[in-house]
């Protein structure tokens, strides 16, 4: 897998030892960079949690705007697109438990980790109250894509505003500690959950994103199409196998919010 590919990576040989399967929390706050990313790096856990009555939340900071191959492209028409396929995945994703899934609109490709930002984010945490947060891992090495980091970034850095009571007073919301943080595509993953029972789902979900089977999916036609969906069976499966399990998604687990 390489470095800057989406979602689950595949651990280095020498890994520590790994938690395995959270308790299924009330409630979960999955934060993207993009649409598509939540699907790509936690899709499988948040559809097995979802299915047993978790509510699932979505973050998602940029618009999507950059998110084609087509030099023509209408981006203007492309960021509504791309808004109600994260829409579509999110209901495919979790069905009667989908919960919020709310747009921060920033600039694909322009993404920073501001101060605003991260009161912005830390405002979503108080006001859904997520038991577990999700995201991208900031300190993943040699990644090119800013957004990634930066989306990192701002998902831990809001967890420790909204967990105290003195940061952003002016929200007007009682603050909220989440009980643990799971960070996909980490180089040293010591958390494992295993999606045996969803992988379908999680390929339906991604589906959805139709806008990206061209330049992310790399999926033009049907036996493209299909091509993909075993990349991301046999990457789920090797996950899996190094932990007894048909398949499985790793993060990297920080608990003790």
């Amino acid at each position: 897998m390489a470095a800057n590919e989406p979602g689950q990576p595949v651990p280095d040989a020498l890994t520590p030892t790994f938690s395995r399967d959270l308790p299924v929390p009330s409630s979960a706050l999955a934060i993207g960079a993009h649409p598509d990313d939540v699907e790509f790096g936690a899709g499988g856990t948040l559809a097995k949690w979802a299915a047993a009555g978790c509510v699932v939340h979505h973050l998602v900071c940029t618009d999507g705007s950059k998110g084609t191959w087509d030099v023509d492209a209408d981006t203007v028409a492309l960021v509504r697109r791309r808004q109600q396929e994260q829409r579509e995945a999110a209901r495919r994703l979790a069905g009667a438990a989908a919960g919020s899934v709310v747009f921060l609109g920033q600039v694909d490709g322009e993404l920073e980790s501001t101060l605003a930002l991260r009161s912005a984010v830390a405002k979503v945490i108080r006001e859904l109250q997520p038991e577990v947060v999700l995201g991208h891992d900031p300190w993943k090495r040699y990644r090119l894509h800013p957004d990634h980091r930066h989306a990192g970034l701002l998902a831990c850095d809001a967890i420790v505003a909204a967990r105290d009571p003195h940061f952003f007073r002016d929200h007007g919301i009682a603050h909220h500690r989440p009980a643990t943080l799971l960070l996909w595509e980490a180089d040293a993953p010591d958390h494992v959950e295993d999606v045996s029972a969803v992988v379908d789902v999680k390929l339906h979900a991604l589906e959805a994103h139709e806008s990206q089977f061209e330049s992310t999916m790399k999926a033009t036609d049907g036996e493209q199409l299909e091509a993909f969906r075993r990349r991301i069976r046999e990457r789920l499966a090797g996950l899996g196998a190094a932990h007894g399990v048909g398949a499985a998604e790793v993060f990297k687990r920080i608990g003790d919010l």
